[in-house]
């Protein structure tokens, strides 16, 4: 018999056995609840689950009109409840064991160029005064470091060694990753923490951003002000914390860096997450190609010629 209180137990499971961050926690959470809400729709015991019960509750998803990359997370969520049900013994059998996730298309993601940041920093720092000086440096580190805005929210003078050059992060797992920090995001860096920030609410005193009560700033804040930022610069394309990331490791990678370089500044355990990059660098490869080969060239210039009217 699964006890009502099995949704504590397993967010238990998930911060101290599996060493998860509290976002994370949270969203597999919230996949679990709609699985236990479905069940409880069907009548179902979640000790007698079968694996056609799962198919269809997968099949309700699309049903919903859920998109096939969170269908996916939703069944990652799913098979790590039904594991840790196996481990406490409150099952015998894993009925997702055999549940396959959808396959997933070729994402590629959102990047901007560096004078599109630039114009986003700016716009973002035109607030002023310890508002302006932290956003240029939040926006700064998110591009020159790559981090993600969780790692960013987190961080901690506890993180920072500036003499070296470096950003100790917590990324996925509470697994740390030293990064480098470029000259320019250490010298905006410093010059918000010489200026006078608001007072830090207990329990808050070592979080380096903080809001203006003083608690460590949250994600949901962050992603308001790029809005805000990337419309005064006038930059329509459909941008988040996250693009920051993205345009960090396109910029190396067209630069020249090593693609498992890459793969350790952005804390990925597995290289085929870093590659998606490389699509992006054949892509503009690609434009370069049909731009200035020859044989393009001479392509377009005949085409030219042929529609043009005859004297």
């Amino acid at each position: 018999m699964i006890p009502e209180n099995i949704t504590e137990k397993y967010l238990y499971y998930l911060r101290l056995e599996q060493g998860l961050t509290p976002n994370s926690c949270s969203a597999y959470l919230e996949d679990v609840g709609k699985l236990i809400s479905w069940s409880e729709a069907q009548g179902l015991d979640l000790t007698k689950v079968s694996y056609q019960d799962l198919q269809h509750f997968v099949a309700s998803l699309y049903d919903l009109g859920i998109q096939t990359r969170s269908i996916a997370r939703i069944i990652a969520g799913v098979r790590s409840f039904f594991r840790f049900l196996v481990l406490e013994d409150y099952i015998s059998a894993d009925p997702s064991e055999l549940l396959e996730s959808p396959k997933l298309g070729q994402y590629l993601p959102c990047v901007l160029s560096t004078d599109e940041v630039d114009s986003i920093i700016e716009a973002a720092a035109s607030k002023g005064g310890i508002e302006g000086l932290r956003n240029r440096a939040i926006l700064e580190i998110l591009f020159s470091c790559g981090l993600r805005v969780s790692e960013l929210c987190h961080l901690k003078y506890s993180d920072l060694f500036l003499e070296e050059a470096y950003l100790r992060v917590y990324g996925k797992g509470r697994k740390h990753r030293l990064v480098p920090m470029s000259p320019s995001a250490i010298e905006v860096l410093k010059d918000y923490l010489s200026a006078n920030r608001p007072t830090p609410k207990r329990g808050h005193e070592d979080y380096v951003f903080l809001s203006k009560r003083g608690q460590a700033i949250s994600r949901n804040m962050v992603f308001v002000f790029i809005k805000e930022a990337a419309g005064i610069a006038g930059i329509t394309k459909n941008i988040s914390p996250h693009t920051f990331r993205h345009s960090f490791a396109t910029a190396l990678l067209e630069g020249g860096a090593n693609l498992q370089a890459i793969q350790l500044m952005l804390g990925h355990e597995d290289i085929g997450t870093t590659e998606i990059y490389t699509h992006i660098d054949r892509t503009k490869l690609r434009q370069q190609i049909e731009s200035f080969h020859p044989r393009n060239r001479k392509r377009s210039s005949t085409s030219n010629t042929s529609e043009s009217p005859q004297k």
